[in-house]
């Protein structure tokens, strides 16, 4: 799926968006492998320190523990949060670290969706080193983790609304609001906006990987192979495809013409999206209705964020990541259905609004609701500090053409 981001920038922006775009994706899947192999994968799922942070020398340890042979779980015996006492679906630790830390290196493609021909690839390296220690791990830490805070209160998100989606979004808006900090110093009046130059080929080949990589992310996360996985297959294909429809028709609706392939995409992309912190709680019918509203969503929201002059968001992050994974783990609180759920393994989840669920869903919603204000926050300040001490390190981190001008570097195009 990282990959497959990459070719969705060289499909939007254009063939000439391929090296720099690829080699980031490269960069990300490296780093990404490697810190959460030493430390980032035990931050996140490691029994944690009162609710908020696993403990980062909880066995296997770091580097999944070194040089031993005998590293739990990893030749014998299976993750302890994958035991009949929490999870039970017996996942070696080898296993469950390969399925998370791709989930980490995907969240970090969608935040640098935003930083080419803005910013510096060392800037972009800084950042991701610290993203997979703590960005990404403290709310995998909080809501996927079952001795998290968040989770313990009885948050839930089933393949990452919100520990993906959303959170990715955070971040990239808090390197974007540094992207325009140094573009407002340097005098600019508005963000200089990185053309959309359609490459048909690329982009259906991404969106298609996408697709199917998605397979992966949601029917994955039962962290099992049965017949909730495959009803998540399901209602993840469902969602995609009603989403698809509804842009189209609203696109057509509002223009009179061809939506062309960039909506096929974005449509498709924005169901997948809303659907991801559901899928295993809801049932196909449901999964259609949200894939319906969620293309008339992402069009009010693109139009909505399209007239901010001080960010340039081309792939659409805002529009399809922030405002879908939002959406998306509210209707935990209005879709789902116990019975879905308990089969997933969430048997906490009660009946959503829609299906009687009454005052036990209004609490699920408010739990969500709290989640989601204080995930985005966290990420958001960290983000942010983060960036700007690259800045300060770096001396800026733009790199777009028009910064030549006040004397900055150009090393990520």
């Amino acid at each position: 799926m990282a990959p497959a981001v990459g070719l969705l920038e060289v499909g939007e922006l254009g063939e000439e968006y391929s090296h720099p775009s690829l080699l980031k994706t490269m960069l990300i899947t490296g780093v990404g492998l490697v810190v959460m192999a030493v430390v980032g994968f035990n931050i996140a799922f490691a029994p944690t320190i009162n609710g908020v942070i696993g403990n980062p020398f909880y066995a296997p340890g770091f580097f999944l523990g070194g040089f031993s042979a005998n590293a739990t779980g990893l030749l014998s015996g299976v993750f302890w949060s994958m035991t009949p006492q929490y999870f039970g679906t017996g996942l070696a630790t080898g296993t469950y670290f390969f399925f998370e830390a791709a989930f980490a290196i995907v969240t970090l493609a969608l935040v640098g969706v935003i930083v080419l021909k803005k910013v510096k690839l060392e800037a972009f390296a800084i950042f991701s080193v610290v993203y997979f220690i703590v960005i990404w791990s403290l709310p995998a830490a909080w809501i996927w983790n079952p001795t998290g805070w968040l989770y313990s209160l009885g948050m839930r998100d089933f393949a990452g609304g919100l520990v993906v989606h959303g959170a990715a979004a955070a971040a990239g808006l808090a390197i974007l609001v540094e992207v325009w900090l140094e573009e407002k110093k340097a005098g600019l009046k508005s963000a200089p906006v990185v053309p959309i130059n359609v490459s048909p080929n690329w982009l259906t080949l991404a969106i298609l990987l996408l697709w199917v990589g998605w397979f992966g992310f949601n029917p994955g996360s039962v962290l099992a192979f049965n017949s909730s996985a495959i009803t998540v297959v399901v209602t993840t294909f469902l969602a995609a495809a009603s989403s698809f429809i509804s842009l189209f028709l609203v696109v057509y609706w509002k223009t009179r013409e061809n939506p062309g392939l960039i909506n096929m995409a974005n449509g498709v992309l924005m169901g997948l999206i809303v659907i991801t912190p559901v899928a295993g709680f809801v049932s196909p019918a449901s999964a259609i209705i949200l894939g319906l509203v969620s293309g008339p969503l992402f069009y009010a929201a693109e139009v909505w964020f399209g007239k901010r002059k001080w960010l340039s968001d081309p792939i659409g992050l805002l529009p399809g990541h922030l405002t879908g994974g939002i959406f998306g783990v509210l209707m935990i609180g209005v879709f789902a259905q116990n019975a879905f759920a308990a089969a997933s393994g969430n048997p906490t989840v009660p009946d959503g609004l829609l299906f009687g669920g009454g005052v036990t869903a209004l609490r699920q919603l408010g739990i969500e609701t709290l989640g989601i204000v204080v995930v985005l926050i966290v990420v958001f300040v960290i983000s942010f500090a983060t960036i700007k001490i690259a800045s300060e390190v770096l001396r800026g981190i733009l790199t777009s053409p028009e910064m030549k001008k006040v004397g900055t570097l150009q090393s990520l195009d």
